[in-house]
């Protein structure tokens, strides 16, 4: 038993693994969706891309995107947060 669980208290939030939704708000692109995707897969080589959701903006102009990931520590969310935050398609990750 870990000292945080010990002392009753915790250190996150979520129960590692676990299935994780990550939004993506993105320009059009013809490549986004694969292009994101091959990011995703680098921090979760077992995502499934059958599982993308796509929405498209009203005016068409944006596409939002959700990753459900499976979620194995707090580092690989936050690693895979910067990846996607700072690639240049993107445009918000929440």
């Amino acid at each position: 038993m870990s000292d945080d669980i010990a002392n009753g208290h915790k250190t996150s939030l979520i129960d590692y693994p676990c299935a994780f939704p990550i939004k993506v708000l993105c320009k059009q692109d013809p490549d986004l969706t694969q292009t994101l995707v091959d990011v995703v897969l680098e921090y979760d080589p077992e995502f499934d891309v059958d599982t993308v959701e796509t929405r498209l903006s009203k005016q068409g102009n944006y596409i939002g995107l959700t990753f459900t990931v499976t979620a194995t520590s707090r580092e690989q969310l936050d690693d895979l947060y910067r990846a996607l935050h700072t690639h240049p398609l993107v445009s918000l990750v929440l």
